[in-house]
């Protein structure tokens, strides 16, 4: 390892993916279900034990690096990437998870940094399992995605839902997950895409408005649960009713944002559900049908899209062999994601790009791939 010299300790790979909401947005802290696949793509870690009681992070991506002990520093934010792992060692140790040794990590991360795919909770998820790996302890997924979603709510300040790091976590090759955010109840759900493949364009806009877009909309989905639960006392989240039920109640919210924005909470709920029944129908044109309803949801009930994130969809649904595209993650920027035909591919990715371009002056990047592993050890890494 040219970053760390040499030593007797064998080093050991990991490997955690990406992830891409295929649909299901801003249903995790509403307490819906979220139908999140993990990519082919994601964050490798190399790591090996010290003689001394030092962990290092460095990274082939960033210049950034950072050394800190695993006895009596405090363990503080520094607003680097290396605050993600070590936000997760903060985590294993309020857990008695104390490490017994250093460690030396170097990431790789092939995931665009700030594209909504989830870096961070790969960043995370890797981490944990490795380490809880190299000190020979249990590495249950569903308590590592719970242990690096404290990471990033505590340790980072960023009130995420569950759904990141449990796809991180949990994904299988050729499976989408469906996750009952709410008591993290989960089943695979086999996602056979045939000669269709997944497109995903990324924005590349800066995305500022995020964090306080975010913050609003769940303080708005609050405001809306408060005035329900006059009517239903043992309503707990908004995904709870289906779009009959709302229908009856809605007018109960006199704000129209409000009540808007519950709307979408409700109904894209339903069609997740919906969409799992036409996967395991094999109906694949249904499956995109509901890809595109979320995102006009998205546009105009909950209002996160944005002009960027519209034109590369309006762009891709002009393009024969669409299926469905809509926004995925939080929004303002980001990634879209399309469900297109092999042999549209190539004009998909030269047509949407062109016009995409021409309609925002901004550059599309196009990134083609399959549903991945979850977090694993990679076998005779060196």
């Amino acid at each position: 390892m040219d970053r760390y010299g040499e030593s007797e300790h064998p080093a050991r790979v990991f490997n955690a993916p990406g992830r891409v909401n295929l649909i299901g947005e801003h249903l995790d802290y509403n307490g819906g279900y979220v139908l999140p696949a993990a990519l082919e793509f994601g964050t490798t870690l190399i790591i090996r034990r010290r003689d001394d009681d030092q962990i290092s992070f460095t990274s082939t991506n960033m210049d950034d690096t950072r050394t800190i002990s695993i006895n009596g520093e405090a363990l503080n934010r520094t607003d680097q990437w290396t605050d993600y792992p070590i936000g997760v060692i903060s985590e294993l140790n309020k857990l008695g998870y104390r490490l017994s040794c250093g460690y030396d990590l170097l990431y790789q991360g092939d995931i665009p940094n700030g594209a909504g795919l989830s870096s961070s909770a790969s960043l995370e998820v890797v981490t944990a399992f490795a380490l809880l790996s190299m000190e020979g302890k249990e590495t249950d997924t569903v308590e590592i995605a719970k242990l690096s979603q404290k990471a990033e709510n505590l340790f980072i300040g960023v009130n995420s839902g569950i759904m990141d790091q449990f796809a991180v976590a949990n994904g299988k090759a050729d499976h989408a997950i469906l996750l009952m955010c709410d008591t993290l109840e989960y089943e695979l759900v086999p996602f056979q895409t045939g000669a269709y493949q997944i497109v995903i364009a990324n924005t590349n806009k800066r995305r500022g408005l995020v964090d306080s877009k975010y913050n609003e909309r769940r303080s708005e989905c609050d405001r809306a649960l408060e005035i329900l639960q006059q009517e239903i006392p043992a309503l707990t989240y908004l995904a709870q009713l289906n779009p009959e039920q709302f229908a009856s109640l809605q007018d109960t919210i006199q704000d129209e944002t409000v009540r808007r924005r519950a709307k979408h909470v409700v109904e894209e709920n339903q069609r997740v559900l919906d969409s799992v029944k036409s996967l395991r129908a094999g109906d694949l044109e249904a499956f995109g049908q509901y890809m595109t309803q979320s995102h006009n949801s998205l546009r105009y009930l909950y209002e996160v899209t944005g002009d960027e994130l519209d034109a590369l969809v309006e762009e891709a649904q002009r393009i024969p062999g669409t299926l469905g595209s809509r926004m995925t993650g939080a929004g303002f920027g980001g990634c879209t994601v399309s469900l297109v035909h092999q042999d549209s591919v190539e004009r998909f990715i030269a047509e949407v790009g062109e016009n995409y371009e021409a309609r925002t002056g901004l550059k599309s990047d196009f990134y083609v791939c399959g549903v991945g592993h979850g977090v694993h050890e990679v076998k005779g890494g060196k």
